[in-house]
């Protein structure tokens, strides 16, 4: 029997995705943000944010030298903010620092704000034909399934199990296609639900299929009951120009743009007049919208209110066009409601 590592380059070279669009280069910025764009999301959700990306920011530079807020609104609806973010952060650093020029190694790459290490290992191997081990979600079932590792890969001693496995599976060459036909392996074949294992180039010796376990491999994330926020959205208007208000850097939605909040039980009018000195002249309540997060959800229930002309704008908040609003990086949630406010 050939090795593993073997049986996946082979099956890669005839049978993985090959037409990416961070495929044709081994330029380490496109593969660096086609990676940081794929943690968490799915490749056929991130290609036309991965395009639209690299024709604002075609390099490190024009990143770097790129306002927060630009990086943010073409983020928007592609979620987990913090990765835009660290995106930037690292592209200045590297621009301020490193002359602009990218790391090369999986360590220094690692260090990079929002690089872990299986994503600094992707890099490495990826667009320096580097000698490492990766370890993302898709990575891990494949490893759990054929080495028969129970539990759930989130757990540490599951996780510190899978990386040995990871480890001792590494071929000594075509390190590139071993990286990325692991990853396809996952995606299109090994997959969570239903696994296509007739078609599988490792199924001979995986211990999920020969033992009829894929169902129960790997583990599942302990369950647990979501906590609910309840929130009231202001949609407030003047003129044809819609307020945001700049969100914290930490918590969700950090740094975008988004509408003022209170409690469920405040009174809309009343928080106009005594936090913004604006008299409200009609107030309409809007059909509520949920959210879930990874560890809450979140019902807003927004609130349409038209102003009286306002006189002054305070710090932290802006006034839009409708039109305009849209192009600002707003979370999806916000843009949704945005949108339902049509032409003004």
């Amino acid at each position: 029997m050939k090795p593993f590592s073997s049986r996946i380059i082979h099956w890669q070279q005839r049978h993985g995705r090959h037409t990416l669009p961070w495929q044709t280069t081994r330029d380490p910025y496109r593969i660096w943000l086609s990676e940081i764009m794929l943690q968490q999301t799915q490749v056929a959700t991130v290609i036309p944010y991965f395009e639209r990306f690299v024709a604002r920011f075609p390099d490190l530079t024009a990143l770097a030298a790129a306002h927060e807020d630009a990086v943010l609104a073409l983020w928007s609806g592609l979620g987990y903010y913090s990765r835009a973010r660290n995106l930037h952060a690292a592209a200045c650093t590297i621009a301020d620092n490193q002359g602009g020029k990218f790391p090369a190694t999986a360590d220094a790459i690692a260090q990079l704000p929002g690089v872990g290490r299986s994503t600094a290992a992707a890099i490495a191997a990826l667009a320096y034909g580097q000698r490492c081990a990766i370890l993302d979600g898709n990575v891990k079932r494949v490893l759990a399934r054929h080495g028969g590792i129970a539990g759930w890969p989130g757990d540490k001693k599951v996780e510190s199990a899978l990386w040995q496995l990871a480890e001792s599976r590494l071929p000594h060459g075509a390190i590139e296609a071993y990286t990325q036909g692991m990853m396809d392996l996952g995606a299109l074949v090994c997959t969570r639900s239903q696994p296509a294992c007739t078609g599988c180039p490792v199924n001979v010796d995986c211990i999920a299929y020969t033992q009829q376990r894929t169902t129960e491999l790997p583990a599942p994330r302990p369950k647990k009951m979501l906590p609910e926020k309840q929130v009231q959205m202001l949609l407030l208007l003047d003129r044809g120009e819609l307020m945001l208000e700049k969100r914290p850097v930490q918590g969700i939605w950090g740094g975008m743009w988004s509408l003022p909040e209170l409690a469920l039980d405040a009174d809309p009018a009343s928080h106009c007049r005594d936090h913004f000195g604006h008299v409200a002249l009609t107030q309409q309540a809007m059909p509520q919208l949920t959210h879930s997060f990874t560890h809450f959800k979140l019902h807003i229930h927004p609130v349409q209110l038209q102003l009286a002309p306002r006189l002054a704008t305070p710090a932290g908040q802006i006034w839009l066009p409708l039109s305009s609003a849209l192009d600002a990086a707003l979370p999806a949630p916000i843009r949704t409601l945005v949108k339902q406010l049509g032409p003004h």
